[in-house]
């Protein structure tokens, strides 16, 4: 995936049912690398961040640490009525294809000062 053709779900709301399922929003959640926010059937919200999910039990679930920390935690996906994008993405910016970007600026000095651009590593 080039860097021009990465994008962030950070502060995408979903709406499961429209363009995408419920399923494939929580597949989402479980990859980003940042909090979101369930919102629960009964419409209280939960914060925090998805490190697992399994679809394949007879009551799917997530599980997921809580904004400060608490948990782990079990939601199934029954209790779910949609998941928004609503934390910081951590990984935006870090792919392979920006680490070569960026890589490559530094090589030819762009963005560093000439002193920088000149040296072989830091100085003593």
């Amino acid at each position: 995936m080039s860097t021009s053709q990465e994008r962030s779900l950070q502060g995408w709301a979903p709406e499961p049912g429209k363009d995408v399922t419920l399923a494939q929003v929580i597949d989402m959640a479980f990859d980003y690398r940042g909090n979101v926010t369930v919102v629960k059937a009964d419409g209280t919200e939960v914060v925090g961040y998805v490190f697992n999910r399994n679809s394949g039990v007879a009551e799917p679930y997530i599980q997921m640490f809580g904004e400060s920390g608490d948990g782990p935690f079990r939601l199934l996906y029954s209790e779910i009525r949609n998941i928004k994008f609503t934390g910081r993405d951590m990984a935006a910016g870090n792919s392979w294809a920006a680490w070569l970007k960026r890589k490559g600026e530094a090589a030819t000095g762009i963005g560093a000062s000439e002193d920088e651009s000149s040296s072989s590593g830091p100085q003593v």
